[in-house]
């Protein structure tokens, strides 16, 4: 049964008392900098702070004016101390998993009698250590030898064990999770400080987390904004002194009111939550047990359009079972098996060891490794064969169009019913493979491949978001078509080597396509570096996580459906609260300007529509409500625009309607709704 991270409510009590006192820590002009917008209220705080204090037209109305100003940057300080305060108890959480192990570090790898026990925190990468059953695994690591059963609830929640084995993509284990059975000499492959653990930690602790491209952008876009209306502001001031002197009434608009005057109109409301936003977004994936090792990623996740997946170990079950034996007519079944096995004797994979089972279970037959000497044919990604030569012979196994291509250079012919066997099996949707000793193709193999379960309703619901997914496998065609009609992508690739899914994501990269890939092999790193989104299963190898900058906790491959969602709905969460946040300029517009100007230019009193009850209520109702939506609008930053799987067209319309909309009456109201309960309060007498 799985226990998914522990979500708090976005409003929790127990959370705001640590943020409420760095919000006013943060009070510091370096901390403010970090923000340029909140930082010219910052300063327009000060300013009417000094007016207050000098006692320059009202004095209360300066004070006033200054603390609310105060409290609209301290509310922008919490914005974002409280979302890093989430992160930092989730953070707390993950620590709390943590255990002070010691650790059996071998002076030999092929000596398990000779280790010294140190603290885990000593270990560094290429040593090589020994765990029993009962130990913790001390750090993040390759198993060179054996295989184990793992409890990594610690790690993904999912209560569980697992099996983790050298020798296939099932080799990498995590720092911080436990043994159960049996023995392992694993190799350190991260130094103290540097495991996914503490990746975790110091991604969900938000005070560590890095700006992401768009939102510098964004930022610089809402910081010209801030400049273009400080300079418009400035102006104001002699343009107000020449229209008093005009009119003969009145004169230079008040220092204090022109400070009001640019902090209602400079885009706070989204400056003050933009990091908040940020920080949320990379929670709510970690809540969905994904290790985001870069910001870009999650953003790149909400624009993918193309998805590669791995077949093996990513649609399907990583490991496929051999469930059956077909040998050439003139071949005995016996000696079929038993060559076989011979040429599966340098086959370390989870398939290899499954023909061992099949004729040790089914056949009752096992076989010694032969003596003399022996000269073992390791598989790779070239030949796609395995095998041995040993007394004069060879024997090898591997994908049919490989061995018959073997066969053929060795001056044979391939088999024609065995190659209807073959083709009979991939059309089932199984993976056949060839055995072949010289000249000589000896029968098939047939391997299954295990769709996982409620991945065509995924990928449908990918397409419906407008991502195209592609299957890539180094399996036959006829293989390949039976797995990806049964999974549900949109198209395939079969028979593909590293360099064919780098050429391929390559070719989408330079049509302006965004590529996420999803795999777990060795064989998929050089694809998952450079996808613009990598995901790697925790299950995978040690290769395919270095190489990708997120890493799927429960090896889901359908869990890219909660990181696009997620992105989406950062980027969704930006852009409405940002288009809110201008449309709140209008009101502020209709508030503000009659009240500022009305005295000098009586004509712009007929841009009080709100019927505000005089020029004081209309400045303080409107700075009022400038700092509260703040406030008000945290719940929705941090859990972010609901997602729904529109088309852009769609979603756009949608956010102007909403946030376009609302983010132009709800002003009006609240402004107004203000505006009456300082008309009840002793405010109308601040003059300024």
């Amino acid at each position: 049964m799985k226990h998914p991270q522990p979500v708090q409510p976005v409003l929790s009590w127990q959370l705001l008392t640590e943020p409420a006192c760095a919000a006013v820590k943060r009070l510091t002009p370096l901390n403010q900098l970090r923000n340029p917008v909140m930082f010219v209220v910052y300063c327009a705080a000060i300013l009417t702070s000094f007016q207050a204090i000098a006692g320059e037209g009202s004095r209360l109305f300066s004070l006033a004016v200054a603390l609310i100003l105060w409290f609209t940057v301290l509310f922008a300080n919490f914005a974002e101390a409280y979302a890093e305060g989430r992160g930092k108890a989730q953070a707390a959480t993950l620590k709390k998993s943590r255990q002070d192990v010691t650790a059996k570090k071998l002076a030999d790898p092929d000596d398990k009698t000779s280790f010294e026990i140190i603290p885990a925190t000593q270990l560094k990468q290429g040593d090589h250590v020994l765990i029993e059953a009962d130990d913790f695994i001390p750090a993040d690591g390759q198993i060179i030898e054996g295989a184990a059963s793992i409890d990594e609830s610690a790690i993904t929640g999912e209560s569980a064990p697992v099996i983790r084995e050298a020798g296939g993509d099932r080799d990498a284990v995590t720092g911080g999770t436990h043994v159960l059975s049996n023995t392992l000499i694993v190799k350190i492959t991260a130094n103290a400080g540097e495991s996914y653990l503490d990746q975790m930690i110091a991604m969900v602790e938000g005070a560590k987390r890095q700006k992401t491209p768009n939102e510098i952008a964004l930022g610089l876009l809402l910081t010209t904004m801030t400049i273009i209306f400080l300079i418009s502001c400035a102006t104001l001031y002699p343009f107000s002194a020449y229209t008093a002197k005009l009119s003969g009434t009145g004169g230079p608009v008040n220092l204090t009111i022109l400070a009001a005057l640019l902090v209602c109109l400079a885009p706070t409301t989204i400056s003050g939550l933009l990091s908040a936003i940020g920080i949320a977004g990379m929670n709510r994936l970690m809540r969905s047990n994904v290790i985001a090792t870069s910001g870009r990623a999650v953003e790149a996740a909400g624009d993918v359009n193309v998805l590669l997946l791995d077949k093996t170990g990513t649609i399907t079950y990583g490991n496929r079972q051999a469930a059956a034996f077909f040998p050439a007519k003139d071949l005995p079944l016996d000696d079929f098996i038993k060559a076989t096995l011979l040429a599966s004797l340098a086959d370390e994979t989870p398939e290899g060891r499954s023909i061992v089972e099949l004729a040790h279970t089914k056949h009752n037959l096992t076989i010694d490794k032969p003596e003399g000497e022996i000269t073992l044919i390791p598989f790779s990604a070239d030949t796609r064969m395995s095998g041995l030569t040993f007394a004069g012979r060879t024997i090898v196994k591997g994908a049919g169009d490989a061995i018959e291509a073997y066969v053929t250079k060795a001056g044979g012919q391939p088999d024609a019913d065995l190659r209807q066997q073959a083709t009979q099996i991939a059309q089932q949707g199984g993976t056949p493979l060839m055995v072949a000793e010289g000249p000589k193709v000896l029968g098939v193999v047939q391997l299954k491949d295990i769709v996982k379960s409620g991945i065509k309703e995924r990928l449908a619901s990918l397409r419906a978001m407008g991502i195209k997914s592609i299957m890539v496998t180094g399996d036959n065609p006829l293989t390949a078509a039976a797995i990806a009609a049964e999974a549900g992508v949109d198209d395939f690739i079969a028979q593909a080597v590293p360099e064919t899914k780098l050429r391929l994501i390559r070719s989408y990269q330079e049509k302006g396509e965004l590529v996420a890939m999803v795999g777990d092999g060795t064989n998929d790193a050089p694809a998952l570096a450079q996808s613009d989104v990598a995901v790697a299963m925790n299950s995978g190898t040690q290769a395919a996580k270095e190489a990708s900058n997120m890493v799927d906790l429960d090896s889901d491959p359908t869990k890219l459906i909660e990181v696009v969602q997620i992105g989406k709905q950062l980027l969704m969460t930006r852009g409405s609260l940002t288009t809110f946040s201008l449309a709140n300029d209008i009101a502020k517009y209709f508030a503000i300007m009659p009240a500022v100007f009305a005295g000098s230019v009586p004509g712009l009193g007929k841009l009080n529509i709100l019927g505000l009850s005089n020029p004081t209520h209309a400045i303080l109702a409107s700075l009022i409500f400038n700092a509260l939506i703040i406030i008000a609008l945290i719940p929705l930053a941090m859990r972010g625009v609901p997602f729904r799987p529109l088309g852009a067209g769609g979603l756009l319309r949608r956010n102007l309607f909403l946030y376009g909309g609302g983010g132009v009456i709800v002003p009006f109201i609240g402004i107004k709704l203000i505006d009456l309960l300082l008309s009840l309060s002793a405010a109308g007498t601040l003059a300024p």
